[in-house]
């Protein structure tokens, strides 16, 4: 699907169907493309993670072992994932989103990560990039997004993009990753 958002001074919203799994959102004046995994993806997922600075080896490693999963299953695998390119003439691959319908419910998804380049955070591709994946969930016949977070402080500007994107702290698990760093589970209800 290819949709054509406004930039930031705009007030409506034009979309419009161009090709299948593919979205087009005109930022400024630069075309953001959100698209399916590819293999050539995993070494910018890669760097994405770590260049974060939030993750350790192990996190890392989680991570990169999903993308092999859904490269090597597809959809099978559990895991659907959203690849963000920015730029125009040469677009780069600048963040994801891994996301996938819980075991043994009726339309609740879990989006398990979204992560943008730190270079390119604060232009609103997170906020693209989790429009697409709620679209996505939508279209699959899903109800529900749940997210699992860090109480962190440096996990702070985290807590609001979801906030500001409509998601509700629905629980907290007290001392889950170590003590003094509680579990946040925010849901959101889609329409």
């Amino acid at each position: 699907m290819v949709f054509r958002f406004p930039t930031r001074r705009r007030s409506s919203v034009r979309k419009q169907r161009v090709e299948e799994d593919t979205e087009v959102v005109i930022s400024g004046n630069t075309e953001v493309h959100i698209r399916r995994l590819d293999r050539s993806d995993r070494p910018f997922i890669e760097k994405i993670v770590i260049s974060s600075g939030k993750f350790n080896d192990v996190e890392v490693a989680t991570a990169l072992e999903l993308v092999d999963e859904a490269l090597a299953r597809g959809e099978e695998s559990g895991y659907l994932f959203a690849v963000l390119e920015h730029g125009n003439k040469y677009p780069v691959v600048r963040g994801y989103a891994c996301y996938g319908p819980v075991p043994l419910t009726q339309g609740a998804y879990d989006l398990y990560w979204i992560a943008v380049d730190p270079v390119s955070q604060g232009k609103g591709l997170g906020s693209h990039l989790l429009e697409y994946v709620e679209a996505d969930v939508l279209r699959r016949g899903g109800r529900m997004i749940l997210i699992e977070t860090s109480s962190q402080e440096s996990y702070g500007a985290t807590v609001r993009f979801y906030e500001k994107a409509g998601y509700e702290l629905v629980a907290r698990i007290k001392n889950f990753y170590r003590v003094g760093d509680d579990k946040l589970v925010f849901s959101k209800e889609l329409a």
